[in-house]
């Protein structure tokens, strides 16, 4: 079982919610300054999920973050300005300024495998290096996380499928923040808790507050040192709430103010600041020069990423493709003779021992798809009448009964029944949630006429311009309008002859007449 968390590795989840926080916020201010020229999406809220996850793997594993896990990224080694001048594609970053967002990685030093854009992948990815480092004997750990959304993915249960199978040393972490982009978790999957589609794949799962950046780490350190002794893959559920928008251009005005104010009151840094007074563990002080250290930081790196260059022209047609730029090999921890014939070999055989009780025995497994009854035994059947016999005439009154057919017995005695108990009725459960408490409205039905391109409005000059807007416009106002007597709808069609761009002199004509061409140049 995991040990109880040392004064140092306290204040190491502290100093690292607190420096995602404020990177991020740096970088919002950034984003509406124009300088971040790729997307930018708020973990605000989530910090712990990211930080109380990272913590409890080692040096020597894997982790794969997403586009919210930046505080990953920093426990795992990364540095402020190598963030800052990813997202403002500056030729210092680590992908040259090539990338405007975080699809970086370190596959040599800090094992991190870059974000992958179609949600899902990473899971069948981390899977197989779970697997990879099994096979060289490296005794590591894949971690990946994946959100609410991307739960409901194909490659998310094919990924935990395989995972699954092959007992891969791999940990998921769903992080439920309960909305993919505008679509609650309750339009989405008919399930409460996320974890429970764990059963389906024979693996274990928990669910964790995940605004408790302590219970995150416990539960993720559990889960590790379970897949390391072999006992994997292992999923954990981490309940959070996604506090802005899909991305900066979202407002997020699709969720409800009480859902923001409930879970504002569950900050989890204010929550953890709390929680370390009470158990002084620090004092003002300590939390000053942690602030402190955090702001002098952040100001040598922002200002470092803001003198950066932008990458040259010319550096667009170099990095497409692989050139020897860098070794691929395995880094075997065992001997290759354990993974190589002959010391590989197995014995390919399966014996009925091999199988878990009663799945290898044909019998039994005959016996349960045919209702519990064996091969060759048939269900027991209500003997038939033989053709010709006479069928008895029953009366409803006994005693006319005739003796051919035998009296029914006397039906035994059957105890008083107990009084009936009322029962007792079960106490409220007060919602965890409050969108447990939410009502959707009834939808208003959607207008006739044509309708308005996604992302298009009729504000928007560019389709001010169009045919279509022209039509919007006369349906919006002939809405107000009676129809006419006869039935018919308005025409929009324009009366204005169509424009002829024939040259004077006569038109070319492209019809026949007589077997010849005519106008000028017919052949």
């Amino acid at each position: 079982m995991s040990q109880p968390l040392t004064r140092e590795q306290h204040l190491n989840l502290y100093y690292y919610m607190q420096l995602n926080r404020q990177l991020e916020e740096r970088m919002v201010r950034l984003f509406r300054q124009n300088k971040i020229v790729g997307g930018l999406y708020s973990s605000l809220g989530q910090e712990a999920v990211s930080v109380g996850t990272a913590s409890a793997v080692e040096k020597r594993d894997w982790i794969a973050p997403m586009i919210r896990n930046i505080g990953a990224l920093l426990v795992k080694g990364v540095p402020p300005r190598d963030i800052f001048t990813q997202h403002m594609a500056k030729y210092t970053s680590p992908t040259k300024g090539k990338d405007g967002t975080s699809h970086f990685g370190d596959l040599k030093d800090l094992h991190i495998v870059s974000p992958i854009s179609m949600l899902g992948d990473l899971i069948p990815v981390m899977t197989g290096v779970a697997m990879a480092g099994r096979y060289l004997g490296q005794n590591i750990v894949a971690l990946t996380w994946i959100g609410d959304g991307g739960s409901s993915t194909g490659a998310f249960h094919e990924g935990l499928g395989l995972a699954a199978a092959q007992k891969a040393p791999f940990v998921l972490i769903v992080e439920n923040n309960q909305w993919a982009y505008s679509t609650p978790v309750s339009r989405q999957v008919p399930v409460k808790n996320l974890a429970d589609r764990a059963v389906a794949y024979g693996i274990q799962s928990s669910i964790v507050d995940g605004n408790d950046v302590v219970a995150v780490f416990n539960n993720t350190k559990y889960a590790v040192e379970e897949c390391r002794a072999g006992r994997g893959p292992r999923l954990i559920e981490v309940k959070t709430m996604r506090m802005r928008g899909h991305a900066q251009h979202d407002p997020a005005e699709y969720v409800p103010k009480e859902m923001f104010d409930f879970w504002k009151s569950r900050d989890p840094i204010v929550l953890y600041e709390k929680f370390l007074t009470d158990n002084k563990i620090w004092d003002a002080k300590t939390k000053s020069e942690l602030d402190a250290k955090i702001e002098k930081l952040l100001d040598v790196d922002q200002q470092f990423a803001e003198d950066s260059p932008m990458p040259p022209p010319e550096f667009a047609a170099e990095g497409v493709y692989c050139d020897g730029c860098h070794d691929i090999s395995a880094e075997f921890k065992r001997p290759m003779s354990e993974v190589t014939p002959p010391g590989s070999g197995i014995d390919i055989t399966y014996k009925l021992s091999d199988f878990p009780a009663g799945m290898g025995d044909a019998a039994s497994v005959l016996k349960s798809a045919n209702g519990g009854h064996s091969q060759h035994q048939k269900p027991q059947q209500k003997p038939q009448q033989q053709a010709g016999a006479p069928r008895p005439v029953l009366h409803a009154n006994p005693a006319r009964q005739p003796n051919t057919v035998q009296q029914a017995k006397p039906a035994q005695p059957q105890p008083a029944p107990r009084p009936a108990v009322a029962p007792v009725p079960p106490k409220p459960v007060p919602p965890i949630y409050p969108e447990d408490e939410f009502v959707e409205p009834e939808r208003a039905a959607e207008p006739e006429g044509p309708r308005v391109p996604f992302g298009r409005g009729p504000k928007d000059k560019a389709f001010r311009d169009t045919a279509e807007a022209k039509v919007y416009s006369r349906v919006q106002k002939g809405r107000n309008s009676a129809a006419p007597a006869n039935g018919n709808s308005k025409n929009f069609t324009p009366k204005s002859p169509a424009k002829n761009f024939s040259k004077s002199g006569g038109a070319k004509s492209f019809g026949k007449q007589g077997g010849k061409s005519q106008g000028k140049g017919g052949r």
